[in-house]
């Protein structure tokens, strides 16, 4: 596909996704605090690490109590906060996660992982939870079922794992986000090749292809479809090093959604993706919503 021809292809697929002003998409980002300055992050990596073995694992309901606060929040739709439905899972057994990636961000940590045993089907999930007083006190998820086959041939968890380039942090995070407010909100799709590198797009999404003419055919596809794609606001942005997670919300197909992005940025430039979407139920089960 030629640059003149992707060019239209985005400006008439991402039009459809630009429903606000670069400028007035708010993020939560992590910032210090007295409890968990950024220089903890690391111990808050190892405490969720420990607690999700512990939990899901060893089936230990005693490390509720040593990891989780006991005014626990959660934002799952299907669970109510606190560590009672937590337990409830783990003495009911047959659920196990594998994780594929940990980043931390001040007192956020999010995990890419592979679940097991929640139905028929896996799940791949992106957790992100917030430490406070070296315990973990809240939730966020989003999850869709594992796919049999992807258009890449890529798995929706393989590829790096290894955070790399701590020292790029928050270059990595400023070239994500200006990814974010200039395609998937403005819709500016002639400056995609300023954040996306036109020689690697490795896609772990699995209706989209690898490079930018593969994101561009599924973009033109979903639009022939009737599927619009709308991005309407953005809640966190965790980074580490040459990895970036983005928390959304938005519209699909005309559903409410969460989106979860995970990019990996190499060179200056944006150079793989994973994502998980989920529809946001009307109610959830803690009252607190998904976000």
């Amino acid at each position: 596909m030629s640059s003149h021809r992707l060019s239209l292809v985005f400006l008439a697929a991402l039009s459809l996704a630009a429903c606000a002003p670069a400028e007035d998409v708010p993020v939560r980002t992590p910032s210090p605090t007295k409890e968990t300055p950024m220089s903890t992050s690391a111990a808050n990596k190892a405490l969720v690490t420990a607690a999700l073995d512990a939990v899901f694992t060893r089936r230990d309901e005693s490390a509720l109590d040593r990891y989780f606060t006991e005014s626990y929040l959660q934002h799952n739709p299907g669970l109510p906060s606190g560590t009672a439905p937590l337990r409830g899972l783990v003495s009911a057994g047959g659920i196990s996660a594998r994780a594929a990636r940990v980043l931390a961000d001040g007192d956020l940590v999010a995990v890419h992982s592979e679940y097991t045993g929640f139905g028929p089907t896996p799940m791949v999930a992106f957790d992100i939870f917030r430490v406070e007083g070296g315990k973990i006190a809240e939730h966020w998820d989003v999850m869709q079922p594992v796919a049999e086959k992807t258009v890449s041939g890529r798995s929706q968890t393989d590829g790096p794992t290894e955070v790399e380039a701590p020292e790029r942090t928050e270059e990595s995070r400023s070239l994500v986000k200006g990814f974010v407010d200039e395609i998937l909100f403005a819709g500016r799709s002639e400056k995609i090749t300023q954040f996306v590198s036109t020689e690697r797009y490795d896609q772990h999404n699995p209706n989209v292809g690898d490079g930018l003419a593969g994101l561009g055919k599924a973009l033109e596809e979903m639009a022939k479809a009737g599927l619009p794609m709308k991005y309407e606001k953005t809640h966190r942005i965790l980074a580490e090093g040459n990895f970036v997670l983005t928390h959304s919300e938005g519209n699909f197909g005309g559903k409410h959604v969460a989106f979860a992005d995970l990019f990996r940025v190499e060179g200056g430039k944006i150079v793989e993706h994973w994502d998980a979407i989920q529809e946001v139920p009307e109610k959830t089960a803690s009252g607190l919503g998904m976000f």
